[in-house]
């Protein structure tokens, strides 16, 4: 995937990117995103090419559990954490959802994954499940239990792992009954 600025950075005019489109050299998957026509699509296309425009967000709560196969659910948004002083991304497709974080609770927990060529902040099993607990009331109390279960039950992060990321997203109170019953 690339970006038009990607292309100016190395002195290449928007004219030349607009000419290979027009030759079917490139396609125009999202706006501001093209790949080659041979480009594969994967399950996990829509987080390259969000990512892709928005760098700096991170990948969270439905859509990193899905990532992470620890939901049933079928993310119809991907699911952004950003910066609380940050001003949201404009992507209007594929479509996005964003919640806010500050300090640690921002920076814990997140990985690096290669999608498709670009590389995706996503949140770590057990910082995801964390902040289900954390946004229940955007995402519902069902998933956040059913992630913990499943986190638990395909050993992607122990007890102590979730208590610890509980502690840094201030949560531990809520899920520490949660914990007990499943672990």
């Amino acid at each position: 995937m690339i970006r038009p600025r990607e292309l100016q950075a190395i002195d290449v005019p928007r004219s030349v990117l607009a000419r290979l489109v027009a030759q079917g050299e490139l396609l125009k998957r999202a706006r501001g995103v093209y790949t080659l026509p041979a480009h594969q699509l994967s399950r996990h296309t829509s987080l390259a090419e969000v990512c892709k425009r928005s760098p700096s967000s991170t990948v969270c709560l439905i859509s990193a559990l899905d990532f992470h196969e620890l939901t049933t659910q079928v993310p119809h948004a991907v699911w952004l954490m950003i910066d609380g002083a940050s001003k949201p991304p404009t992507i209007m497709q594929p479509s996005i959802r964003v919640v806010y974080a500050s300090g640690e609770s921002l920076v814990s927990g997140i990985e690096i994954h290669d999608i498709e060529g670009v590389p995706v902040r996503c949140t770590t099993p057990a910082k995801t499940v964390v902040d289900c607990f954390k946004y229940v009331s955007h995402i519902g109390k069902d998933v956040a239990i059913e992630a913990l279960r499943d986190c638990l039950l395909q050993h992607k992060a122990t007890p102590d792992e979730l208590y610890e990321m509980a502690i840094i997203d201030r949560v531990a109170n809520k899920m520490q009954p949660y914990l007990e019953v499943l672990s």
